[in-house]
């Protein structure tokens, strides 16, 4: 048999790498390196050229023979200077040369600090341009100069001539600059016309200024004149003589009076359609009153008042006010610098080729509606800037709403928000994105002076407006706080700069927290501060509540301790908070009769809609009842949810929780639910989010605190000294615990074994179920329930859940009823 020949296994090719592509891209030292050389470079052109204006003639000589050292050079630089200006300003463009020194320095100063190159692209393109027309410029006159225009600028001179001619080459100058001045510089005849207008009226107000008191001093003159010869001559000519003087004086009053006055009753001009002079909003400081007042001076009536010293006014003049800080009398709240200024501390920058550009979209979308517009101004935000637009007359508000969309497209931008009418201005707002968004941080939020000097019981600082001003409210009038929004659009962050604010302004005796953090991640960073501020049960471990079942508890306990203050305000004959904790430190209520420092209590959910559908009826209740009655005793919610559908913000809670923030979400209906209104649909995210407490709705840029400043926070104010545990909540023992009436066999129900056999069967331990299988009611099937679980057959109470059954099959229930 003839042998198979084995192919032998061909092999693999090998595959060739792709080479990487170059990259042209500079490093930070490449880029300080090339700057500082083309920085240099633009110094030693400028010096060069200057020099070369007045050494020119002499360095002529040397540039036959520039390798001899020999022969000196004139020029600042030497014989670079001289070579390089001749090329130059010579042979290349004339004094206009100094442009391209210029323009070679700022280069260098771009990248040497690493600017942004967006804008050093203009500055060549219109520099060349200008750099070209000069030297064409000064080609007129090379027969005077030949460094005026340069070669090249007198060989295009001369060759516009010879085709267009002396005046057809001065005219297509003069284009080009027109197209200058109206592209580049954005001049336009009105704002010409605009700009002469006003130096004639400053000027004509500052003459006939000087006019008026020069008159007035003549009049002056003339009139004591007369009374001098009236007293000498006792006779009548004096009176001819003030007569004049006065009409003088009334004559050139009317005179300013006319000047001043403005027309009446001339027909109104429409704006022009294309241009516009937009005014943008810089907020100055309240105006000092001018005007003379008559102070009235009311003196008072004293009345004699018998004082009764009490007990109180001797234990205050004794030991002073109770302090309830003087526990923690050592506590220091948290510096400034351990937050992050994210703005380097640079304010907002204005880009006036933005607003412009936006300003003419707006104007020309309307326009193309046929919508005149009479006024447009611009307040710039940290992320918004408003557009406030005034109407021409008989133009209908709603015309304007329906063009949303129209203006989005036109802008290209995300999130555009039309408001009209603005309340009490009188204006149509449209919110627009800032191309350039700047962070907001809360470090700025927490240092400025309207935080910082707020007299308010529970001041938060959320961020700042489209005006740009610190949105400091008081937690304490809201009562209670609703948040909602789409995952991700900063609600977490939203409760972090809550929680900070308060950190910053109270004191661990005057405020506690009871946090819910269902998803276990978002709060648990404040364990840390768990002596100093927060709020538990008794015999619990942890403060921060992460499992559902335990917020029932939470819930009922502080419904129990309003419950408790409310006997407390009862007895002390007080309406608030506030007025039983200013007669208590006045030591006008006895601590023996139970009366204690009462400090706020924040309670805050992060995710309400989990709540709602784990527990469902058992946490909504007690909510709803702590936000209708907590607000007086100190206690005051803040609820976030991500998923804001009526079942989870049932009308209940929204009744009671007046204060919303709505950060971004999906769609109209989900902003309804939260505002009552749209709008919250349109927002650009990244803490952009409107307020409201049942009046206007505000649009603010929420204050960004990252979790290593929450961290730095929480170490500071946990490396303290504490109190010796968290502040204790009343115990409170819910229908869990079960119930021990029905243990005697003689008071069991008849259908006792029927029902458990029902029960075991199904494997699901509900009194719903008892009704539909034996025909209940659903009394009797509850205690049938108790007593299920008195035996041990049932498990305990979990809410809207379904009891477990613990008895797996029929012989094991026979097994247990019979072991009894």
């Amino acid at each position: 048999m003839a042998k198979k020949k084995t192919k032998t296994p061909a092999k693999p090719k090998a595959v060739k790498k792709p080479r990487k592509p170059i990259s042209f891209k500079l490093s930070k030292q490449q880029k300080i390196l090339l700057g500082s050389f083309l920085f240099f470079l633009g110094l030693a052109l400028f010096i060069s050229f200057a020099s070369y204006l007045f050494t020119w003639k002499a360095d002529q000589s040397t540039l036959t023979d520039l390798t001899d050292r020999e022969v000196p050079a004139a020029n600042w630089l030497s014989k670079f200077g001289a070579a390089i200006s001749h090329v130059i300003m010579y042979k290349g463009f004339g004094i206009s040369s100094f442009i391209l020194a210029a323009l070679t320095a700022i280069t260098g100063v771009y990248y040497f600090f690493d600017f942004t190159r967006g804008k050093l692209r203009s500055f060549w393109f219109w520099g060349i341009i200008v750099m070209l027309w000069l030297a064409v410029f000064f080609g007129f006159f090379s027969d005077t100069n030949d460094l005026l225009g340069g070669m090249v600028g007198f060989e295009i001179n001369d060759f516009l001539q010879d085709y267009l001619g002396f005046i057809g080459a001065a005219f297509l100058l003069a284009f080009i600059a027109v197209v200058y001045a109206v592209i580049r510089l954005k001049l336009t005849p009105e704002k010409v016309s605009s700009f002469f207008a006003s130096k004639k009226k400053e000027f004509t107000e500052e003459f006939t200024t000087q006019t008026d008191v020069k008159d007035s001093v003549q009049d002056s003159v003339v009139v004591d004149n007369a009374f001098a010869k009236a007293n000498k001559e006792e006779e009548s000519p004096a009176e001819i003589t003030l007569n004049t003087a006065t009409e003088k004086t009334k004559t050139a009053f009317e005179k300013n009076i006319e000047n001043l006055q403005p027309t009446i009753g001339k027909p109104k001009s429409k704006p022009a359609p294309v241009e516009m002079i937009m005014e943008i909003e810089v907020p100055d400081p309240e105006p000092e009153s001018t005007a003379d007042e008559i102070k009235v001076e009311v003196e008072a009536t004293k009345e004699e008042v018998v004082v009764e010293k009490t007990l109180s006014d001797k234990l205050v003049a004794d030991f002073g006010e109770f302090d309830p800080t003087l526990e923690l009398g050592n506590f220091k709240f948290p510096p400034i610098d351990l937050l992050k200024d994210y703005t380097g501390g640079q304010g907002i920058t204005i880009n006036q080729e933005e607003l412009e550009e936006n300003k003419n979209k707006i104007v020309e979308t309307l326009n193309n509606y046929k919508i005149g517009i009479a006024n447009i101004k611009a307040t710039v935000g940290p992320t918004v800037t408003l557009y406030e637009i005034v109407p021409e007359a008989g133009v209908r508000i709603s015309k304007i709403k329906n063009l949303e969309d129209d203006i989005a497209l036109s802008l290209s931008a995300l999130g555009i928000r039309i408001i009209a009418p603005i309340p009490g201005r009188g204006t149509i707002g449209i919110e627009v994105p800032n191309k350039n968004p700047r962070i907001v941080s809360m470090r700025s939020a927490v240092a400025a002076k309207r935080f910082q000097e707020a007299e308010m019981e529970l001041p938060l600082t959320l961020g700042k407006t489209i005006s740009n001003e610190t949105f400091v409210v008081d937690l304490a009038k809201m009562p209670h706080l609703l948040m909602a929004g789409a995952t991700g659009q900063g609600k977490s962050v939203g409760l972090n700069a809550i929680l900070t604010s308060l950190l910053y302004k109270k004191h661990p005796a005057e405020v506690k927290f009871v946090l819910v953090d269902p998803k276990k991640v978002e709060l648990t960073l404040f364990n840390k501060i768990e002596r100093h501020y927060l709020a538990k049960l008794p015999d619990t471990e942890e403060a921060i509540i992460t499992d559902n079942s335990k917020v029932i508890n939470t819930l009922n306990s502080l419904c129990i301790e309003m419950d408790a203050r409310y006997d407390l305000l009862k007895d002390a004959m007080c309406r608030n908070i506030k007025e039983y904790n200013t007669k208590f430190k006045s030591r006008k209520l006895n601590p023996n009769n139970g009366h204690r420092f009462l400090p706020y209590i924040v309670l805050v959910v992060d995710e309400f809609a989990d709540l709602i559908m784990t527990s469902g009826k058992e946490v909504e209740t007690p909510i709803a009842r702590l936000a209708q009655l907590a607000r007086a005793i100190g206690i005051h919610l803040i609820i976030a949810t991500q998923r804001p559908s009526v079942n989870v913000i049932t009308g209940i809670i929204k009744a009671n929780f007046p204060a919303r923030i709505a950060f971004r979400v999906t769609s109209k209906i989900d902003s309804r639910t939260i505002l009552d209104t749209s709008g919250a649909d349109q927002l650009i995210g990244r803490g952009d989010m409107l307020y409201t407490q049942g009046n206007d709705v505000v649009r603010v840029q929420c204050a960004f605190v990252d979790t290593p400043e929450v961290e730095r926070i929480v170490d500071y104010i946990g490396g303290q000294k504490a109190y010796p545990d968290a502040h204790l909540l009343p115990e409170y023992v819910g229908e869990e615990s079960g119930t021990s009436l029905d243990i005697d066999k003689s008071d069991r129900d008849a259908l006792f074994r029927q029902a458990a056999e029902v029960l075991v069967i199904a494997q699901q331990g509900s009194a719903s179920l008892l009704q539909r299988k034996l025909k209940l009611g659903y009394n009797r099937a509850g205690r049938l329930i108790d007593q299920l679980e008195a035996a041990g057959i049932v498990g305990p109470f979990e809410g809207s859940k379904a009891r477990q059954v613990l008895v797996q099959d029929i012989v094991a229930l026979d097994e247990l009823l019979n072991n009894e």
